[in-house]
């Protein structure tokens, strides 16, 4: 698909460089829109012994991936390109399917979110590589996301892992798998 380059940009980009940085900018706000809304999900959905716990954990990662939302949009905006921020088009774009966990136990949840913390972190990688030559700003914007990225997906995991360091949905293949392996050794460890 032909990209249309914007009327301008920011000084030192070309406008096809502008295009390109904000149309890799334009997944990654899809991703961080959706992950935003998938933890405000898992928020109001998890149940069980840890439900205060993992509850109280989620909302501050709420609050501060919508800001890296309206940091990437407006990063977008400046590059002289509109940030597409609604729910069609997020879920026409995307190439990740829909949270799929509903009413659970927070162990559950956490495992379903490893998944999508892995998933997210990945992209953003990939997306900060892709703009170490183009543009200072954005990748430096994407590295900092990724420092809170990870330290949200540390507190996840730490939930999963054993005392011996042992993560309950190592191996697991998918959202899904995640969810019911970390839920079965919950079981068995109670």
């Amino acid at each position: 698909m032909a990209r249309s380059l914007p009327k301008y940009t920011v000084p030192s980009l070309t406008p096809e460089d502008g295009a390109k940085v904000a149309e890799i900018l334009q997944q990654r706000l899809n991703a961080l829109n959706d992950l935003a809304l998938t933890l405000k999900h898992i928020h109001w959905n998890v149940v069980g012994p840890h439900f205060i716990a993992v509850h109280e954990m989620i909302d501050p990662q709420v609050d501060a991936v919508r800001l890296m939302v309206d940091a990437i949009a407006e990063r977008i905006a400046t590059l002289g390109v509109a940030p597409v921020g609604t729910p069609g088009a997020l879920v026409k774009a995307r190439s990740w399917d829909d949270y799929s966990i509903g009413r659970d136990s927070a162990i559950a949840h956490l495992g379903a979110l490893d998944e999508v913390y892995v998933g997210v972190i990945t992209d953003h990688r990939q997306a900060a590589k892709d703009t170490e030559e183009l543009d200072d700003v954005t990748n430096d914007l994407l590295i900092g996301h990724l420092h809170e990225l990870e330290l949200f997906h540390w507190f996840v995991r730490a939930h999963l892992e054993s005392a011996g360091g042992a993560l309950s949905t190592a191996s697991a293949e998918g959202e899904k798998a995640s969810a019911d392996k970390a839920r079965a050794k919950d079981k068995a460890s109670a």
